[in-house]
């Protein structure tokens, strides 16, 4: 068999990992595949860093168009990220015939739905494994390993930035800022960290997530999002009395006509699995009606957990192409004639338990009020909590309610809001509690 000839454009992190790979595990991968990956071109517009790589005679060049413009390459290796250079590296690649692999999760989440398209039209494959969860195997799983299920929901722990943070936060009760401070100390974060820690990294996984788990087109705009920078030492500790733990969760789940997707901080069981899943690591559990509930973790970024997965979708599309069995597996696991347009649930219609802390001032007839506005907006309190420092006047309340629709509960917030013993803006975290949910549901 021919070698099958790569070339990569972008050499930063992730891109010096997979050229580690490609170079130093050479012969392991043809002994386990056969097939000989040649990796032609190397470009990157900095051509000084030293990457600690050697490569061979013209191998690092600068002009990516000499990648893309190359009769010989079979597959493109997108590395570099972004919107606009990367779609039109792609999408050149695309048109010449050539099979691609990226990891750019935000191009896709935007642009993906265009970029199948025009990779099925082509006949090539585009893979992007590494472009969710890292190192974790959710794109194949879901295209592949699952294929007999139906999947009805999945929950993950999306963004390792995040997790640090409200691992810090919790096990040593640092406040929001420093536990950032450490994360961009380590490099988990980046100097500017608003992608990570306002949602949206794991709002553009969980829609290329959505949309392989149930056969429908790519919709990040109706992704519900919110970040972790509310979230205080005060709030972990009142989760941690209640038998919670706090994490930023990407939840998806089919509603039958409509899909939930949304991502937000959420409280969880100490004994749900996911609580348990500390530092930097992601988390996937997928619920499929044949397999039940399968749980993935590992490393969801960092160089060579990246490139592992980056240089396993190199692997597949040489398989491909050896075979020619280009399409072999959907890019979005459903038949592209099969692919719908399903509409994602407005957050305002979800029904879900809540927490709220209130700063009230500390005078008889506060908790009457509260409960009257709640009650009258249809929602039910399980608990509350009286306790902690008075600060600036105001004491706090928490309250735990049983089910209620996110439409009511802001209904309510407006109204309590307007009250003059109620302080600054309440703190609201929505609970995810399977065990809540079935006893509410048996009673």
């Amino acid at each position: 068999m021919r070698p099958v000839k790569l070339g990569m454009i972008g050499c930063g992190t992730v891109g010096t990992g997979v050229a580690r790979l490609l170079i130093e595990k050479q012969h392991m991968i043809e002994q386990r595949t056969g097939i000989a990956l040649d990796l032609k071109y190397v470009a990157d517009l900095d051509q000084t860093t030293d990457r600690g790589i050697v490569f061979g005679p013209g191998v690092f060049i600068q002009d990516a168009w000499t990648i893309i413009n190359d009769p010989e390459i079979d597959i493109v290796v997108e590395m570099i990220g972004g919107l606009t250079v990367a779609r039109e590296f792609i999408s050149a690649a695309i048109e010449k015939g050539k099979h691609v692999v990226t990891a750019n999760k935000a191009l896709l989440a935007k642009q993906g739905n265009e970029l199948f398209r025009a990779a099925q039209a082509a006949g090539v494959d585009l893979a992007y494994e590494a472009s969710v969860a890292g190192c974790i195997p959710i794109i194949k799983s879901l295209r592949e390993a699952l294929v007999a299920n139906e999947i009805q929901a999945l929950v993950g722990i999306l963004n390792g930035t995040c997790n640090y943070i409200l691992t810090k936060i919790t096990d040593e009760g640092l406040p929001f800022d420093q536990a950032l401070a450490q994360a961009q100390a380590n490099g988990y974060a980046e100097a500017d960290p608003t992608l990570d820690i306002e949602g949206l990294d794991a709002a553009h996984k969980l829609a290329i997530l959505a949309a392989l788990a149930n056969g429908m087109r790519i919709n990040f705009d109706d992704v519900y999002v919110e970040g972790i920078s509310k979230i205080t030492p005060l709030d972990i500790q009142f989760a941690r009395d209640f038998g919670y733990r706090i994490k930023l969760l990407a939840i998806c789940k089919n509603r039958g006509d409509k899909i939930e997707a949304r991502v937000h901080p959420a409280m969880i069981p100490e004994d749900n699995i996911l609580s348990n899943v500390s530092g930097s690591l992601n988390a996937i559990t997928v619920t499929g009606h044949a397999v039940q509930n399968l749980f993935l973790s590992g490393f969801g970024a960092g160089m060579m957990p990246t490139a592992s997965a980056v240089v396993s979708d190199i692997v597949d599309l040489a398989r491909n192409i050896q075979y020619g069995a280009a399409g072999r597996v959907p890019s979005m696991a459903y038949q592209p004639d099969q692919i719908k347009t399903m509409p994602i649930l407005p957050i305002t219609d979800i029904v879900t338990h809540y927490y709220f802390r209130f700063a009230v001032e500390d005078r008889p007839g506060v908790l009457a009020a509260l409960a009257g506005i709640l009650g009258q907006n249809g929602i039910s309190i399980k608990s509350v909590q009286q306790k902690g420092r008075k600060t600036n006047g105001h004491v706090p309340i928490v309250i735990i309610t049983h089910h209620a629709r996110e439409a009511d509960v802001q209904k309510a917030l407006a109204e309590i809001d307007r009250l003059e013993v109620v302080g600054p803006a309440p703190v609201v975290i929505r609970i995810e509690d399977e065990n809540a949910t079935a006893a509410e549901t048996a009673e």
